[in-house]
């Protein structure tokens, strides 16, 4: 079948270890399903993977792509929820031990089909395309977790979004006014302030410079580069919720003013099925879309993965079936 994988790593050229080209077709083991593939999104976890970061070579070739839309055996349009857990854990996905994403221990979602187990698929809202759909169960997900369960943030609170841009971050500034909360982003390029207003940042500010006032929380995708200015930017008893580190993630660690104003560091990584559940209502009840900067048929793979990783998107970039 058709497919876009990695068979190889490379950290300097990425690109040269993605191979557009056949794979076999999924066989699925009992308890799991093989959906036929609608539209699938890119995750700069993907591009992580053609690195080698998170991928042993002992389990290449591997179809890359860890979202999905599509239609399952008995003929549901379905969302794909990427986390596969051990089936004896009974908590929350993101927090069992043994857990992985598709295209790290099981082949991925950029190909015609991929096998997932039943209990990873939720029915599809019909009020969403499957593109928009393939958009949700990564980035916007993690957006929604980060606010929604770990920032402890209330209407009329004020929270401020490190970058701008990527799939995390446009999902943040679209979901942060959706809730009610006052939403500052910083970034620095104007283009993307300008772009951010018009999904609903109430302010938008040069990344590091001083704010007017301290924020409730800070929502943290870019590690090392924002780092000392989000614990700065933070009230007393603040709390920053960390969901990536694209920047690198070794900054200078600001421990005493993080205990002496008693702020709260909080790690975040996408979310459950439940939580994707709840975030498909939401969209649905708030007439939301996600933020997609590009539909590329899957054959264009290529193109995406190349505008990726040159930083050159603003939102999310889908394949289609």
């Amino acid at each position: 079948m058709f497919s876009v994988y990695a068979d190889s790593a490379n950290a300097i050229d990425p690109l040269s270890a993605l191979v557009v080209g056949d794979r076999p077709e999924p066989v699925a083991k009992p308890g799991w399903q093989r959906v036929e593939v609608k539209a699938a999104s890119l995750n700069h976890h993907d591009v992580w993977s053609l690195r080698g970061v998170g991928l042993a070579s002992d389990r290449l070739p591997m179809i890359l792509g860890c979202d999905a839309a599509g239609i399952d055996e008995s003929g549901r349009d379905v969302v794909v929820h990427g986390i596969i857990g051990d089936p004896g854990w009974s908590g929350a996905e993101t927090q069992d031990p043994k857990r992985s994403l598709l295209s790290e221990k099981y082949q991925g979602t950029f190909a015609q089909y991929v096998s997932v187990p039943e209990r990873n698929l939720i029915r599809k809202p019909v009020e969403l395309s499957f593109a928009q759909v393939s958009a949700l169960p990564t980035s916007w997900l993690t957006a929604y977790s980060a606010l929604a369960s770990k920032s402890g943030l209330k209407a009329g609170d004020t929270v401020l979004i490190q970058g701008a841009g990527g799939g995390v971050s446009t999902a943040l500034t679209v979901l942060a006014h959706a809730m009610g909360f006052r939403t500052w982003v910083a970034t620095r390029d104007l283009g993307k302030r300008e772009r951010s207003l018009a999904l609903g940042a109430d302010e938008v500010f040069e990344t590091g410079v001083r704010l007017p006032e301290r924020v409730d929380a800070v929502m943290e995708t870019v590690g090392q580069a924002t780092w000392a200015h989000s614990v700065r930017a933070l009230r007393p008893g603040g709390t920053i919720v960390i969901s990536g580190a694209t920047s690198g993630d070794s900054p200078p660690a600001e421990l005493t003013r993080i205990f002496f104003l008693e702020l709260k560091i909080i790690g975040s990584t996408m979310g459950s099925k439940a939580e994707l559940e709840s975030l498909l209502n939401f969209m649905v009840e708030r007439h939301l879309e996600p933020v997609i900067d590009q539909i590329l048929p899957m054959e264009d793979a290529r193109t995406g993965f190349a505008r990726m990783i040159a930083g050159d998107v603003f939102g999310k970039i889908v394949f289609a079936n």
